[in-house]
């Protein structure tokens, strides 16, 4: 069985973080390929050239982390990523589920928003820097939320614009069922700091912050980090 990393999740057998590349354009895999095959920790284990091809590579590979293009033939990165997320693809008993960085060169408010409900722990643009990309499949590893900062102040924009009625209620009776310490945390989640960064701002170890974040996401029904932000923010408490 793989190292347990920090989040729960399962790693390779050498500690590294195990990374499928999703894309229908043969080049774009190759750059990425290059790109996470120098960074530290992180070994690529297979690629896929549509989004039902990714569903049965990362059933048999089982990686920690997938880059998920959008828009690909037969099935789309963005129902692919719901398909993960909400367990098409099945690991280990006590092992975290897939992390999805949904990685694109289009960044519509609405597209970020979809792929981001649909479970994505991420939405990067495809100009990212190289040294921000390797990063950003770190952090996704260890369970932080990664967004392009131009798409998180898109994020923000959007949800509260296109916030409705209906959606804000739930987001509000979801908020009602954390604790006051939970909720604090869910604050900070929302304000998209990191599991340290909200362990020294509430003066908390960072075991216990990783507690609370876990049953947040269970009473936000939420399946990571990132849709959890999103129910803060739906709820009108991100400035809060």
């Amino acid at each position: 069985m793989g190292a347990m990393s920090d989040s729960g999740g399962t790693t390779g057998h050498d500690g590294a973080t195990r990374v499928v590349l999703v894309d229908d354009d043969p080049l774009v895999r190759s750059g990425l390929r290059l790109i996470l095959g120098g960074g530290p920790g992180l070994e690529v284990v297979a690629e896929a050239g549509d989004g039902l091809e990714a569903l049965d590579v990362v059933a048999r590979e089982r990686p920690d982390v997938v880059l998920m293009d959008i828009r690909m033939p037969r099935l789309d990165g963005i129902e692919a990523t719901r398909r993960l997320v909400a367990g098409g693809a099945s690991r280990p008993a006590g092992s975290a589920a897939v992390r999805v960085i949904v990685l694109t060169t289009f960044d519509t408010d609405d597209m970020i928003l979809e792929a981001l409900r649909a479970g994505a722990a991420g939405f990067l643009l495809k100009d990212t820097p190289p040294d921000r990309l390797v990063a950003a499949v770190q952090a996704a590893a260890a369970g932080e939320p990664t967004l392009s900062p131009r798409v998180a102040q898109q994020l923000i924009t959007a949800v509260t614009r296109d916030s409705a009625p209906d959606g804000k209620r739930r987001a509000v009776a979801l908020i009602a069922t954390l604790t006051d310490r939970e909720r604090e945390v869910a604050l900070a989640v929302g304000r998209g700091l990191s599991n340290a960064e909200i362990a020294a701002e509430l003066f908390m170890s960072v075991p216990t912050v990783k507690t609370h974040v876990s049953r947040i996401l269970t009473k936000l029904d939420a399946a990571n980090r990132v849709q959890a932000a999103i129910v803060v923010h739906d709820a009108g408490l991100a400035a809060t």
